[in-house]
Formats: C-alpha cells, sequence, structure tokens
C-alpha cells in the first residue's frame, strides 16, 4: 500500500543510514586512537582489566628506578670498597716495612697517617642521594642498618598489592661507624685484639715503636690487623657484589614483565588497524548505498502525485 503519511521504505533506509554513519564514527575513533576499547562503554570487562594493568605497569616503572637507584648506591659503595682494600695493602705493605729493625717507623707513620684520612675520606664520599652506607652513625636518632630497595609488586586474588625488597644489613659492610666503641664499629675502626695487642687499622700508629721484642711483637700483630681487616673489607665487597647481581636479575625481570604487560593491555584494548581500515572501506560503500536507497525511497511520494495528475 502506497501512503503520503508513511514511507516505510525511507525509514528503513533513514535507519540503516543512521546505523552505518555510527558505525563510521566508531570506527574512525577507533583509527584515530588506534584504540578498539576506550572507554568502559565500549567493552567494561576489558577496560576495566586493562586500566589496573596499566596502573601496575606505572608501579613497575617506579620500581625500576628505585632499582636503578639502589644499584648506583651498591656501584658507589663497592667503588668506595675497592679504593679502601688498596689503600689497606698499602698499610700492611708500610707495617711490614716498620718491622724491618732500624727503620724510621716516625717517617713510615707519616705515610700511614696519610692513608689512612685517605680511607676516611673514601668512606665518607661513597653517598647516593643522601645515602652512605660504608660510612654510618649506628648512634643516631632513628638509624636503621636494614638498608632497602624496592625490587617488586604483587596483586593477590583479592587484589590487595604487597611490595617487595631486596634489603642489605649495613652494619655488616660498613667501613666507617661515627658511634664505634671497642669490638663494635665499622670494618676500619672497631677494636680488633691480635696477641696482645688491641687496635683498630683507621688509629693504629707505629711512630713511637723501638726494636725491642715486645714493640717486635707488637708490629706483627699489627701486621696481622691489617691483614684481618683486608679480609673483612674483601668479604663485605663480595656480599655487596652478591646484591648487585641479584639487582641487576630483578631490573632485566622487571623490564620483562612490564614488556609482557604492556604486551597484554595491547591485545584487550588495541584496535586492529587492517581490520579496522577494510572496515571503514567497507562502511564507506555501505553509506553511499544507503544514501542512494533514501532517495529512491523518497522518490516514492512523488510517482503518487504524477498518479493523481495523470487523473
Amino acid at each position: 500500500m502506497s501512503s503520503i503519511l508513511t514511507n516505510n521504505a525511507a525509514m528503513i533506509a533513514l535507519q540503516t543510514l543512521t546505523q552505518t554513519s555510527k558505525d563510521m564514527t566508531t570506527t574512525q575513533s577507533h583509527i584515530s586512537t588506534g584504540l578498539r576499547v576506550t572507554s568502559a562503554a565500549d567493552n567494561a570487562a576489558y577496560w576495566t582489566i586493562a586500566t589496573k594493568m596499566k596502573s601496575d605497569n606505572d608501579v613497575n616503572s617506579s620500581i625500576t628506578d628505585a632499582l636503578n637507584l639502589g644499584s648506583s648506591t651498591i656501584d658507589v659503595a663497592i667503588a668506595a670498597m675497592n679504593s679502601s682494600k688498596d689503600l689497606i695493602a698499602q698499610i700492611k705493605a708500610k707495617l711490614t716495612t716498620a718491622a724491618q729493625p732500624g727503620v724510621d717507623r716516625t717517617a713510615v707513620q707519616a705515610d700511614i697517617a696519610q692513608l689512612q684520612k685517605q680511607l676516611k675520606s673514601v668512606s665518607d664520599s661513597a653517598a647516593v642521594s643522601g645515602q652512605n652506607w660504608v660510612s654510618v652513625d649506628s648512634g643516631a636518632t632513628g638509624y636503621n642498618p636494614i638498608k632497602s630497595t624496592l625490587a617488586s609488586m604483587s596483586r593477590d586474588t583479592s587484589g590487595t598489592l604487597t611490595l617487595g625488597t631486596i634489603d642489605i644489613d649495613v652494619s655488616k659492610i660498613a667501613l666507617f661507624d661515627a658511634a664505634a666503641t671497642g669490638a663494635t664499629g665499622g670494618i676500619l675502626d672497631k677494636e680488633r685484639t691480635v696477641g696482645t695487642t688491641t687496635a683498630n687499622l683507621a688509629t693504629l700508629d707505629v711512630s713511637a715503636l723501638t726494636d725491642s721484642a715486645a714493640d717486635s711483637a707488637t708490629l706483627a700483630d699489627y701486621i696481622q690487623i691489617a691483614d684481618e681487616t683486608l679480609n673483612d673489607v674483601t668479604t663485605a665487597a663480595s656480599n655487596l657484589g652478591s646484591v648487585k647481581s641479584r639487582i641487576s636479575a630483578q631490573q632485566t625481570f622487571i623490564s620483562q614483565l612490564s614488556d609482557a604487560i604492556t604486551s597484554g593491555v595491547g591485545s584487550l584494548v588495541d584496535a586492529d588497524m587492517n581490520k579496522e581500515s577494510t572496515k571503514l572501506q567497507a562502511l564507506q560503500v555501505q553509506q553511499q548505498l544507503g544514501v542512494q536507497s533514501l532517495s529512491l525511497a523518497n522518490q516514492s511520494t512523488q510517482l503518487i502525485l504524477r498518479l493523481f495528475g495523470n487523473g
């Protein structure tokens, strides 16, 4: 039935054209943004998952920064250890020279004193961002010997976040401790007892020693103290190296994890540009056909006028 009040063909064509226009707008948005899910309205489930994953990846970025800082701090501490190791070896050599009868021990002590000052200078300079792990003050208010580097983030089934750290006890690697007393302190300034001699490498003095049997025994004890100190510094450097290796491994893992999360987010929300491009071309054809269909439907009323005109 033909009607001048209701043009069903035109309404159907208009509805089809309107839907095609909406689809084109959506496809063009996918192409321009590169995303097929830009809001919860597009796909609530995927959008929620992707948002959480992106948030977790931002945390991983902060963790990477923390690991980089921790790695730098350890690098500086290791550099201080290596330099100290060489200085201690020189002091040990000087002590061996002082053990020779007839040697001017005052002159030898002058050299040792300079090496001792350099040990302190090296330790005090080994600071990164206000943190110094080899020159500490255990008596300071709020002092905590455990230094932590943020290393990981995990989320349990309930969504609760947990941060993991890599810890190191600096009381076992510190070269100097401002609060050192007796056998307690840093590797260099704590008192060591060998035989009947008690001294620390940072302050021992050979200038007053003579060639007497007792003083010769003291010099031998000093050499042993220097050797024990050197061994402790070597051990501390080795421990730092192990922590450094762990941090490096964690840095690699966090980088790979971040890439995996980014890939996962992409699989959820990224648009397939080949598919969207093909779809856009098809919609453009549909739009053209829709316009022609609507035009033909609107012409049907003109045919009715012609019927009345012929009558």
